[in-house]
C-alpha cells in the first residue's frame, strides 16, 4: 500500500468540515486560551481520524457506484490503486485512534463520536438510499461536530448556532445531489439509487428555501440583544453581509455555473468564496475579540 494512495482514500482535505468542532470555542471567547485549544484540537485529529475511517467504509461499499462516476471513478478503491484488504486494515486502525483519542478527552464527546460513525455506517449501507433521509444524516453529522467542540471544552451550545449549522449543512448537501442529478439528466447513469427521489426543480426549490432561512436566522441572531450584551457589541450583525454574500455567490456556482459537485472542492478552488470566507472569519474576530 502506497503512501500516496493511503492519503489519498483518507481524504484529507475533507478535514475542513472538521473545523465547525472549534466553533464552541470560537463562540465562546476563548480561542485564544490555550488548554481549551489544546484539547478541542486533539479532538479535531480524534475526529479526523474516525472520518477517514468512515469515508473508506463508503468507499468500500460505493465502489461499483464510483467507477461511474466522472470524477469519484479516480478514488483509489474505484480505481484499484489500493486493494480492498488495505483499505478495510486502514479503516480498522484509523477507528481504533480516533476512538481510543477521543476517549481519553471526553466520554460525552467518545459517544457523540460513537453516534456518528453509527449513522455513517447506517447511511454508506442502506439510509443514502432514501430520500430526503439522506441529506438529514450528512447535515446532522456537522451537528455533531458542534456538540464534540462543546462537551470537550464543556463550553454551553447556543442553539441559534446549532439551528445555522443544520440549515448551512443541509443546503450544501441538496447541492451534492443537485450534482447527482444533473450528471444523470446528462449522461443518463444513477450515480446513487437515491437519484430517483430527486428533480431539479425539488433540489432548487429546497436550496432556495434554505438559503434563505439560513441568512434570516443569522441575522436575528446576531442582532438580537442576547448576542450584542454577551459579545459587548452591536454591529455584529455587519458580518451578515458576507454570509449573504457566501451563499448566493455559491447559488451562482451551482445554478450558472452548474457546479454542484463536492462542497470542499468548491471552497478550495474558488478564490472568490474563500475571500468571503476570510472576510467573515476577520470581521467576527475584530468584533468579538
Amino acid at each position: 500500500m502506497s503512501i500516496s494512495a493511503a492519503l489519498r482514500i483518507m481524504r484529507p482535505k475533507h478535514y475542513i468540515k472538521n473545523f465547525f468542532i472549534f466553533l464552541p470555542l470560537f463562540f465562546d471567547l476563548k480561542i485564544s486560551d490555550y488548554e481549551s485549544f489544546y484539547i478541542t484540537f486533539l479532538s479535531f485529529i480524534s475526529f479526523s481520524l474516525t472520518a477517514s475511517s468512515v469515508y473508506i467504509f463508503n468507499d468500500y461499499f460505493d465502489i461499483e457506484e464510483d467507477k461511474l462516476h466522472p470524477l469519484k471513478k479516480y478514488r483509489p478503491l474505484a480505481i484499484g490503486s489500493i486493494t480492498k484488504f488495505n483499505a478495510i486494515l486502514l479503516m480498522f486502525v484509523l477507528v481504533f485512534f480516533g476512538l481510543t483519542l477521543m476517549y481519553t478527552l471526553s466520554i460525552n464527546s467518545f459517544i457523540l463520536l460513537l453516534i456518528y460513525v453509527t449513522l455513517n455506517i447506517s447511511y454508506s449501507m442502506f439510509l443514502k438510499h432514501i430520500s430526503i433521509v439522506d441529506v438529514n444524516i450528512i447535515a446532522i453529522g456537522f451537528v455533531i461536530r458542534l456538540f464534540v467542540g462543546s462537551n470537550v471544552t464543556n463550553i454551553y451550545l447556543s442553539k441559534w448556532v446549532i439551528i445555522m449549522t443544520f440549515l448551512l449543512a443541509l443546503f450544501i448537501a441538496l447541492a451534492k445531489r443537485r450534482g447527482d442529478v444533473l450528471i444523470y439528466k446528462e449522461t443518463g447513469i444513477k450515480m446513487r439509487k437515491v437519484v430517483d427521489g430527486y428533480n431539479l426543480r425539488f433540489l432548487d426549490s429546497a436550496m432556495s428555501i434554505m438559503a434563505s432561512v439560513v441568512i434570516v436566522v443569522y441575522t436575528i441572531y446576531t442582532s438580537s440583544p442576547a448576542f450584542e450584551s454577551r459579545f459587548e457589541n452591536e454591529y455584529i450583525y455587519l458580518s451578515s453581509f458576507f454570509v449573504i454574500l457566501g451563499i448566493m455567490r455559491y447559488l451562482k456556482i451551482i445554478f450558472i455555473n452548474n457546479v454542484s459537485g463536492s462542497p470542499v472542492n468548491t471552497i478550495l478552488n474558488d478564490r472568490f468564496l474563500q475571500l468571503i470566507l476570510l472576510g467573515w472569519v476577520m470581521i467576527m474576530f475584530w468584533f468579538i475579540y
